[in-house]
């Protein structure tokens, strides 16, 4: 029977040949050895402390790599198990530089001769499954926000993700982090997940992203029905102590989720022990009081917000101030740091067929003194920079910081959520963090600058999914790609950047 409209078909072949579609993913490999990702993993996470089956570093190793390569879910496991080439990668990866000893204690976790390269779906539900705490569901109250406490294995996750940042972020050389703080929700059908102010099921994780390095430092699971600012204080602490010693001046940027004077005076009034005062800018809540004192705002005191375009200076429509605004937590003593409120108007094209005191619009709508209507935001600031270029600086977090979300749950696999359990889906979300960060690191230490603004699916293209076949000669394993294929030169390049990374000291 004719297989096909034109003059060929599929057929599996017949021996073994070890071809690959992933020859790029063990670059990936080799900088997680250098990164010492499988030592962290073994130090911190503990579920497979035994002497049978998969251990801790084989089950992260391959969730990381099915996340890079692609898969969507635990059963994408099968099509990773398939590809003999990269089997034969992670087989030699994982014994590099393993004494004698311990191979041979490998070898004995399993009663029968091992015969797969990444663990099985059921082996990496069993796994994911030991991260969640059952004891902690009884906490959970109807209508009470509730953040279940993570146990030993899924906080030793967030340790090695630490790791990793202090690796990629020593190596970066940068002495600045400006810390993005933002929440997203990530919908599902679940029957044990909670409803999020949308209005349908979600889980909604608080993410702490460094700008300047483009690492998540940070990023704590949450029910959808936890409100994005809930203990954000707690959440910059932790997020603190992950950034490498090289790290000397941090700054904060959220939302109004962290308009909380407990997290503002922290950062003001320098009690952080390690970075001191830490400058901010944090979105206003358009409360009645503040809106009285806009409206105090005389018409001179509104300045025109500017959009650069290469060498082209154009004005928007919205407009900038300066608000006398005190609240009753600032403080009154001369000694107290001082809190900048600027407000920010947008004129708005017509008339709104709602009510015009903002109580009822998803954004505060004013009517100013020139009798116009006008959509009014507000932020805080400890900083001293001009009012238009805190405006710019401010904005940065917001097309970024939607973008890292998307990449964690498009690109990669946050977005589909394998379990009806929390810690489960946590342990997930956590693993999904730690392919952001290796990806990250590959692009800026490794691959080089013309590949640092490139999305995930970029780098699957042109790097990660090159067909090439892996065989053994001389003890080693050689990935031989098509001839004059560009891919060969970046990766030897990257070969050579990766071992220079080896050798080279982190900076302090």
């Amino acid at each position: 029977m004719q297989q096909a409209t034109l003059p060929f078909h599929y057929a599996e072949e017949t021996e073994s040949t070890g071809m690959t579609a992933l020859s790029g993913l063990p670059a990936y490999l080799d900088l997680a050895f250098v990164a010492r990702l499988g030592q962290s993993v073994r130090r911190h996470v503990g579920v497979r402390e035994g002497t049978q089956g998969w251990t801790d570093a084989q089950n992260v190793t391959a969730l990381v790599m099915l996340n890079l390569a692609g898969g969507e879910s635990v059963d994408d496991l099968r099509l990773l198990e398939k590809d003999e080439g990269l089997g034969r990668a992670l087989l030699t990866a994982e014994t590099h530089g393993v004494r004698r000893a311990e191979r041979r204690a490998q070898l004995r976790r399993w009663r029968k001769e091992r015969s797969r390269t990444v663990p099985s779906p059921t082996a990496v539900f069993r796994y994911l499954d030991r991260f969640h705490d059952e004891a902690e569901e009884a906490g959970r109250r109807s209508r009470k926000a509730f953040i279940p406490a993570a146990n030993d294995a899924l906080r030793g996750l967030g340790k090695v993700n630490a790791d990793l940042v202090r690796f990629a972020g020593g190596h970066s050389g940068h002495t600045e982090a400006t810390l993005d703080m933002d929440a997203t929700l990530i919908g599902t059908h679940k029957r044990q997940a909670c409803f999020c102010y949308k209005k349908h099921k979600a889980y909604q994780p608080l993410t702490t992203y460094w700008y300047e390095a483009d690492l998540v430092v940070h990023s704590e699971f949450r029910d959808g029905n936890v409100n994005a600012g809930y203990e954000q204080l707690r959440v910059l602490k932790e997020s603190l102590e992950c950034l490498p010693p090289g790290v000397s001046k941090v700054m904060m940027r959220s939302d109004s989720a962290g308009y909380q004077k407990e997290l503002l005076k922290y950062c003001a009034e320098g009690r952080d022990e390690r970075f001191g005062v830490i400058e901010f800018c944090v979105g206003v809540n358009v409360m009645a009081e503040f809106r009285a004192a806009v409206s105090e705002v005389e018409e001179e005191g509104w300045h025109d917000l500017y959009r650069t375009e290469g060498e082209q200076r154009e004005a928007t429509r919205q407009q900038y101030a300066e608000v006398c605004y005190v609240t009753s937590w600032t403080g009154y003593s001369k000694n107290s740091p001082d809190y900048r409120f600027i407000a920010i108007r947008e004129r708005m094209p017509n008339p709104p067929l709602f009510d015009m005191d903002g109580e009822k619009l998803s954004v505060p709508v004013m009517e100013m003194g020139d009798g116009k209507l006008y959509k009014v935001t507000g932020m805080v600031t400890n900083r001293e920079l001009p009012g238009d270029e805190l405006v710019r600086w401010y904005r940065q977090r917001c097309g970024k910081g939607e973008e890292v979300h998307s990449v964690l749950k498009e690109d990669l696999a946050g977005g589909r959520l394998p379990s009806g359990k929390f810690g489960s889906n946590a342990a997930w979300w956590a693993i999904v963090v730690l392919a952001f960060n290796l990806n990250s690191a590959m692009k800026r230490l490794v691959l080089g600058e013309e590949w640092v603004s490139k999305r995930l699916k970029a780098v699957r293209f042109g790097v990660i999914c090159v067909a090439g076949r892996v065989v053994r000669h001389a003890r080693r394993l050689i990935i031989r790609l098509a001839r004059g294929h560009p891919t060969h030169d970046l990766l030897v390049s990257a070969q050579r950047r990766i071992h220079a990374l080896a050798n080279t000291p982190l900076r302090a």
